[in-house]
């Protein structure tokens, strides 16, 4: 049986094991790209060793950053941010930092008192998905003077800096898409569009782009559903089931569209050759899928790994810190989408 130590392992005595000052050690855990690699490597043995654990609340009362960064994100139950969040994390760690992850299911008033209590942990900096946040969130992180990112979404004019895609673009690319193919019955899945900015503007780009080509979405296809597989098959098998059905089904995401492939595969509906499919996104799968699925790239993961550089150098205050950053969103064609074949004669009928 093991003897507790009378006392706890401090900077010094990591320092002394490691054989380095304990400015070292303290610059090592706040600006890890400053110490030789050797060195770090000694240090994290010399702490694993010991069991060192940095005294944070210490480190806040006298002035020292917290070395923590609050993601406060609307959903972590389907892999809709999960490449961000990893891409963020890894990143953010890489820079010295660890990030404090939080989710505010889709309601901006439970982001609001989220950021509260982030702030209220002392974290050095937030990340906010999208730009439409409430006056509140956006008046108290100003007050507050807090280094601040917006991710995901990206408009030039928004109150911080954004690192994100033009959802509005993504959208129209999938719209002009659809219409370049000969489609004119076209339906959409989306989730609601309440508290989520990427699916309205995603939706607008859609809807602009067809009408652009001379098609509208009928109110009576435009369905609502939240982010799930099932819950997506179950509207899109109600909505082939019908006697006129659509030849295309534009979804708000890969998710949404991963549901409509298993709910025409389970009718017996042949993609692409009797409707097309398409998401946005292209998350992890989407290319493995069968078929493939066509959909519009936003690259998650380098969105993830820019925006940490950008809050870091923000919260270091370094003169040369990047800000914000668009990663256009890119239409890839795979296999669930196709010109009208059989179908045209319908069309032309109704």
């Amino acid at each position: 049986m093991s003897v507790m130590k009378d006392k706890k392992a401090d900077i010094v005595a990591v320092a002394k094991a490691a054989r380095v000052s304990p400015s070292t050690v303290s610059r090592s855990f706040n600006h890890p790209k400053l110490v030789k690699p050797t060195t770090r490597k000694k240090i994290d043995s010399a702490v694993r060793r010991l069991g060192y654990i940095r005294n944070r609340a210490a480190q806040t009362i006298h002035g020292i950053r917290s070395g923590t960064i609050g993601l406060i994100v609307p959903t972590v139950d389907q892999a809709i941010f999960a490449e961000l969040i990893q891409s963020f994390s890894e990143a953010v760690e890489n820079l010295g930092f660890t990030i404090l992850l939080a989710s505010h299911g889709y309601s901006l008033d439970r982001e609001y008192a989220l950021t509260r209590k982030m702030l209220e942990h002392r974290v050095d900096g937030v990340a906010l998905i999208g730009i439409d946040h409430s006056g509140d969130t956006y008046e108290l992180l100003t007050q507050q003077s807090t280094p601040t990112i917006l991710l995901w979404s990206y408009a030039e004019d928004a109150p911080f800096p954004c690192v994100g895609s033009d959802n509005y673009r993504a959208g129209w690319l999938i719209g002009e898409h659809i219409v370049s193919l000969g489609h004119r019955l076209v339906a959409a899945v989306f989730p609601p569009f309440n508290g989520n900015d990427r699916a309205s503007q995603r939706f607008a780009g859609v809807t602009d782009a067809l009408r652009a080509g001379g098609c509208e979405i009928p109110e009576y296809w435009r369905l609502e559903t939240r982010y799930s597989v099932g819950a997506a098959k179950n509207a899109v098998i109600e909505l082939v089931s019908s006697r006129h059905p659509p030849t295309a089904i534009v979804c708000g995401n890969d998710v949404l569209a991963w549901g409509a492939l298993h709910a025409l595969g389970r009718l017996g509906v042949n993609v692409p050759d009797d409707m097309t499919v398409t998401g946005i996104g292209d998350f992890h799968g989407s290319k493995d899928f069968e078929p493939s699925l066509t959909t519009v790239r936003i690259p998650a993961r380098a969105i993830g790994a820019k925006a940490a550089e950008s809050i870091t150098s923000i919260i270091m205050r370094e003169d040369s810190a990047p800000v914000g950053e668009l990663f256009p969103p890119v239409l890839t064609t795979r296999a669930t989408s196709a010109s009208l074949s059989r179908n045209e004669h319908r069309e032309k009928s109704d």
